[in-house]
């Protein structure tokens, strides 16, 4: 992938991204279940992660998402997924359509060194390329400094969810 960006480790290893593949389906749903800790969300029960097991071994060559890692000492230690979205056009997208980006995590032991910008960066250069007019994410404080720098900007909407079981 041209242009993308290139981290270096604190020994001076550089780190590019890449798209993530079959063998790094495991260390994906790893990566989600520390990125729900960081967020103070209950891991729950196990059922979550079977299904996620499956969601990204059904998307992971799938053109509508971008899935990135980072490895550090040949383990994925770094994440970000990039999802197309369907959505009708709107005054902010008028053309309709946006890229959500999630997932991104970093290792605990492995941050502070730029593998989560790295991936960051490179799910954000997939989404340029789709062609779509917006990206969203939701930020934890840890995040949202490298999200403003990116140009992403907190939204006042009143997003409400609830339970459909």
């Amino acid at each position: 992938m041209s242009g993308t960006s290139i981290s270096k480790d604190d020994h001076g290893c550089v780190q590019v991204p890449r798209r993530a593949v079959g063998s790094d389906v495991a260390a994906l749903v790893t990566l989600r279940a520390e990125m729900f800790k960081a967020m103070g969300v209950d891991d729950g029960c196990e059922d979550w992660r079977a299904n996620a097991h499956a969601w990204f071994r059904a998307r992971i060559d799938d053109p509508a998402y971008g899935i990135f890692v980072v490895e550090h000492d040949g383990r994925v230690v770094a994440c970000a997924v990039g999802a197309l979205r369907d959505a009708a056009p709107s005054p902010g997208v008028p053309s309709g359509g946006d890229v959500l980006i999630s997932n991104v995590c970093t290792e605990p032991r492995c941050r502070g060194r730029g593998y989560g910008r790295a991936v960051f960066d490179a799910v954000m250069q997939w989404a340029r390329q789709t062609g779509v007019g917006r990206a969203e994410l939701m930020a934890t404080e840890a995040g949202r400094q490298l999200y403003e720098r990116a140009g992403f900007k907190i939204t006042h909407s009143a997003t409400m969810r609830t339970s459909l079981s």
